[in-house]
């Protein structure tokens, strides 16, 4: 999960795994699989980074 923040101030926490894109038109606008739209202040490349950001936490922390 990330936390972004809408254009309202308010946040709000979205499954990475469930981004299907992020554009900015200008706003940032991230469209998960489920059809929703979320426009977020944070830009494309911040969004980018928080997806890689939690990813690289949850590979790192895998035991077997």
């Amino acid at each position: 999960m990330i936390d972004i923040t809408r254009v309202n101030g308010t946040t709000l926490m979205i499954n990475a795994d469930l981004i299907e894109s992020v554009e900015e038109t200008p706003d940032t606008v991230i469209t998960l699989t489920t059809g929703k739209k979320i426009i977020a202040k944070e830009s494309r490349q911040e969004i980018k980074n928080l997806v890689k950001s939690y990813r690289k936490d949850i590979f790192t922390n895998i035991s077997f």
